[in-house]
């Protein structure tokens, strides 16, 4: 027997098997559909919640923890900044960030980022001023998050942005490469460049010794392989390294420089700004743009990340305007404690993402781990070689100089901005550098608009061929009309547009010209890249409702193309002049689809029907379906010009073999697509609500007055049959019963006339050849769905089954032979 069964996988199962497939838009029971009460802006507390640690948020704050403290004195180190300031500023940002902010698993905290900057202030402020400004910074922050300018902000090019933080890597790699090789930075990274060489000479044995030893272990640590790697792993890099190094500097260099802190007692406060307004509101804006850029890119790095993480708890996407607010308010009592500048990091929240963090309680306790790791580890701390920091600090700067994203911005030509902008921040500074790279961008831009490349080919037949390359604007116009008039008249022209831009008076300039060279005899065709027509302006195309593929909406041509019929005017003598020169709507309507297929279709398919003309036709499918003016068979079947055989008739019947005189139109069909065009398969194919079938329905077709009509539903007699007989099971689609008795009619009508299919000689001989495959199909005409008869031996029942097609299913329909 056959079924038909649905492709779709069906994800729910049901024990009633009358009804055993559910609609793809309908969730399973007990579902969340939604995207919970907090939406995209992050996890806003609905009513009172207390604050959960989850397991995974207490060991991925640990982690996060193990990398901040080290991090955060290289960081202190690298601008010269009182040591205990870097771990003020983690545990602010672990805890006020963490709370306040919108992205719940983005650690802040010092950065890298910051250190060119922070350095400059405090070498030309003072350590005191410099906190004065990071408030400064931090009300800003506020005021920008208040206006919800977040967005915004990540409107500027990426390839500024990451050149802006590769020119700052590139500065922290020069000045902590002094301090590996045992001297101090300079004041500058042009400065720390040109005193490498002097450097070089006076190299000293311990620190090289340590830093190399830190750098080595942070290259080779998560390369270690099998099993003990996998283990060692659970300890971060940066961890290791530096505490690996302390042992090795507390045994073998026990007179390297080592860290210091301060007493707490001895800790400098915040002053006001005290210096010229203009460098100090410059200096304000620099802090605000890289910690408030570095932050947001590193926030929505973090969505990618979590949303990513195999498994897990969903984690709410980040709202960055909450999370500008939240740096602000972290960056104000920083700086009013003597703390570092702070910004979310990428390192950081990396190792928070993947540790399986899942809420913003990881991050809030990782600050409380540093600010008791300050007050009750100061003496472990103090051990702590400056050399490791220096080499810590070093790798994340070279790690801020990413191949990935040059290799990005050169795939968008974007290089020359990424690379103006990176020499701009090491020369001149992070703010002049920006302002660099924005000018370069704009000017590169600028250029693109400008430079179009306008060229006249001829071919051998004979067509002119206009290619321009870019965009055109009204600086091209020049060109572009030099161009065409070279154009002689009354010949066939190819205008190649290969942009993604025209303005109105390079249009005007085109269209004048095709208008004029058409009226001239001429022919002209305006075409893409990849030689696609572009279509005319809506205004010159007439008829534009009734497009190919579009018949659904030709009922509303006659509404919005013809203009209504004015009432004819008398003749003097009263009479009215004859209405026959009025075309009947039917007529308009041909003429305007001819129309149109030679003016928008005949073109790209003009080729392929000289090449069909040729060769002949050599269709692998004859498609036997019902009349029906709802059914286009290319458009259901994607199929073009001498892909399908077609046979349509009323109620898609099929004639039994040796059926009386006069029904041998089908038989002929047959014959002639099995034994001279030797189709490889069959398709019989209905439709739901068939006027046929419910002409079968409502009356017996014998007996009664002989019209062609009752005379041919004849053969559908067999189907009504079969439909009423006990000895056969309904059909089901998809899993359920028809929704009524004429759609089961439609169904059981598919599998009756494949019954009559393969009494025919040529099928019969063909199918036990095995060179021949049938196949029974039913199109849901309100549902736009296809549905497939398959082998039932494939499911094990004795019913007829339709199984809904999706865009997954097999291309091949493997096992869907009837």
């Amino acid at each position: 027997m056959t079924a038909c069964v649905p492709t779709r996988p069906d994800h729910t199962s049901r024990t009633n098997r009358a009804s055993r497939f559910q609609r793809p838009h309908s969730p399973p029971s007990g579902e969340d559909s939604g995207h919970g009460d907090n939406g995209p802006g992050g996890d806003k507390p609905s009513g009172r919640r207390r604050f959960r640690i989850a397991g995974g948020d207490l060991s991925a704050s640990v982690t996060v923890f193990l990398i901040a403290v080290p991090m955060s004195l290289g960081l202190a180190v690298a601008i010269d900044a009182p040591l205990a300031a870097g771990l003020i500023g983690a545990a602010i940002g672990g805890i006020v960030a963490g709370l306040l902010g919108g992205s719940p698993l983005l650690v802040s905290g010092p950065s890298a980022g910051l250190t060119v900057v922070t350095a400059e202030l405090i070498q030309r402020y003072g350590w005191r001023t410099t906190c004065g400004i990071v408030i400064c910074a931090g009300v800003v922050q506020v005021l920008l998050g208040s206006l919800k300018v977040a967005r915004h902000a990540l409107a500027v090019s990426p390839a500024i942005v990451h050149g802006t933080l590769a020119g700052i890597g590139v500065a922290i790699a020069l000045a902590q490469l002094h301090i590996v090789l045992g001297g101090s930075p300079q004041s500058s990274a042009t400065a720390n460049a040109l005193a490498l060489p002097e450097q070089l000479t006076h190299v000293g044995p311990a620190a090289p010794l340590i830093g190399g030893l830190t750098l080595a272990i942070l290259l080779l640590w998560p390369r270690i392989p099998g099993r003990t790697g996998r283990i060692l792993r659970k300890t971060p890099a940066a961890l290791a390294s530096v505490a690996l190094a302390t042992t090795v500097a507390a045994v073998a260099a026990p007179g390297i420089a080592r860290v210091d802190l301060p007493s707490w007692r001895s800790h400098a406060l915040p002053e006001m700004p005290q210096g010229p307004v203009f460098a100090l509101a410059a200096a304000v804006v620099t802090v605000t743009l890289v910690a408030s850029l570095e932050s947001l890119l590193s926030a929505v790095a973090v969505d990618r990340l979590a949303a990513d993480r195999p498994g897990g708890s969903p984690v709410p996407r980040s709202d960055l305007d909450r999370e500008l607010r939240g740096q602000g308010f972290a960056n104000m009592l920083s700086g009013l404690v003597g703390g570092l500048p702070i910004s979310g990091g990428a390192v950081r929240s990396s190792a928070n993402v993947r540790t399986g963090a899942v809420s913003r309680a990881a991050t809030v306790l990782h600050g409380v781990w540093v600010l008791l790791a300050a007050g009750l580890l100061v003496g472990v701390l103090e051990w702590i070689p400056l050399a490791a920091l220096a080499a810590l600090v070093m790798m994340v700067g070279i790690q801020m100089v990413s191949f990935a994203h040059i290799r990005n911005v050169h795939r968008h030509r974007e290089f020359l901005v990424y690379a103006t902008t990176v020499g701009g921040v090491v020369v001149l500074g992070v703010l002049e550098g920006v302002a660099l790279g924005i000018a370069v961008a704009v000017a590169v831009a600028m250029h693109r608009l400008a430079r179009t490349r306008i060229v006249n080919e001829t071919t051998a037949d004979g067509v002119h061929h206009v290619r321009a390359r870019g965009q055109l604007t009204f600086l091209a116009v020049p060109r572009l009309t030099r161009a065409l008039a070279q154009i002689p008249q009354g010949t066939h022209t190819v205008v190649e547009l290969d942009g993604s831009f025209m303005d109105h008076a390079a249009y005007e300039a085109l269209q004048c010209w095709q208008d004029a060279h058409v009226a001239q005899g001429g022919k002209v065709e305006v075409t893409g890249r990849s030689g696609i027509r572009v279509a005319g302006p809506a205004s010159t195309v007439a008829h534009t409702c009734c497009r190919p593929w579009t018949p659904w909406r030709n009922h509303h041509c006659d509404e919005h193309n013809a203009a209504p019929a004015a009432e004819p005017a008398s003749h003097p003598d009263g009479t009215q002049p004859p209405v026959a020169t009025r075309k009947p709507a039917g007529t308009r309507q041909l003429a305007s689809g001819l129309s149109a297929f030679q003016r928008n279709t005949a073109p790209l398919v003009r080729d392929e029907l000289a090449r069909l003309a040729r060769e002949g036709q050599q269709p692998s499918q004859l498609f036997l379906t019902c009349a029906d003016s709802r059914l286009v068979t290319s458009m259901i079947t994607s199929s073009g010009p001498g892909d399908l055989f077609t046979v349509r008739n009323v109620g898609n019947l099929v004639p039994p073999a040796g059926a009386e005189a006069g029904d041998d139109s089908v038989a002929a069909a047959i014959e002639y697509a099995v034994d001279v065009l030797e189709v490889e398969s069959i398709t019989i194919c209905g439709h739901s609500g068939c006027g046929a079938m419910q002409a079968l329905l409502n009356g017996p077709v014998e007996g009664g007055e002989s019209t062609p009509l009752r005379r041919w539903l004849r053969h559908g007699a067999p189907s009504l049959k079969r439909m009423k007989s006990r000895h056969h099971s309904w059909a089901r689609i998809s899993g359920r019963l028809p929704t009524d008795v004429v759609e089961q009619l439609c169904l059981t009508n598919v599998v009756q006339q494949l019954e009559h299919l393969r009494q025919h000689e040529s099928v019969k001989r063909r199918l036990a050849e095995g060179t021949l495959e049938l196949h029974g199909m039913y199109f849901h005409v309100a549902e736009a769905q296809a549905y497939l008869l398959v082998d039932g031996a494939r499911v094990g029942e004795t019913i007829e089954v339709f199984d809904r097609v999706t865009p997954s299913s097999d291309p091949e329909l493997e096992g869907l032979s009837a």
